[in-house]
């Protein structure tokens, strides 16, 4: 799907937004449901985000295969996670960007032209029993629209 999908041919004005924060946890897949279901009640164009990272060595030497590309692999899971919607949502508009980045920088960036930023409240980098994750934290205090953060009913072990 391109970027021009959420917006309007005629008058040429973008149409609602609804921006998803993803990093393919299961918290991230149970917002980007409730994302999906406010996207699809709304009419709007959901745009799943998945910010990426090289990881940090510390001194510690690593090797990845010359073929890796973080890009693609985050790619690969929004795929992923982007078919199942649309299965779900058959009406759904689905737009899903990789992107290098820290997560709460580039879906506070993104959130300017949005009309709701959605975002677990924990993900792969939480410590266990944290209620909110510093990404949501994040996002909650820079946005600028809305921000729901979405906590999951499943109890945690804590």
């Amino acid at each position: 799907m391109t970027a021009l999908e959420g917006v309007d041919g005629a008058s040429g004005k973008r149409g609602p937004k609804v921006i998803m924060g993803f990093d393919g946890s299961e918290p991230s897949v149970e917002a980007l449901r409730w994302a999906a279901r406010q996207a699809d009640s709304t009419g709007s164009l959901l745009e799943v985000i998945m910010a990426w990272e090289w990881p940090a060595s510390y001194g510690w030497s690593f090797s990845l295969p010359e073929s890796y590309s973080p890009d693609d692999e985050a790619q690969s899971v929004l795929d992923v996670a982007a078919e199942r919607l649309r299965g779900d949502h058959p009406r759904l508009k689905v737009q899903t960007t990789a992107i290098e980045g820290r997560p709460g920088p580039t879906l506070v960036a993104a959130s300017h032209d949005a009309d709701l930023l959605v975002v677990g409240s924990r993900g792969h980098g939480s410590f266990s029993g944290m209620l909110l994750g510093s990404v949501s934290q994040y996002c909650v205090a820079h946005a600028a629209c809305p921000v729901v953060v979405y906590r999951d009913q499943k109890p945690h072990p804590d």
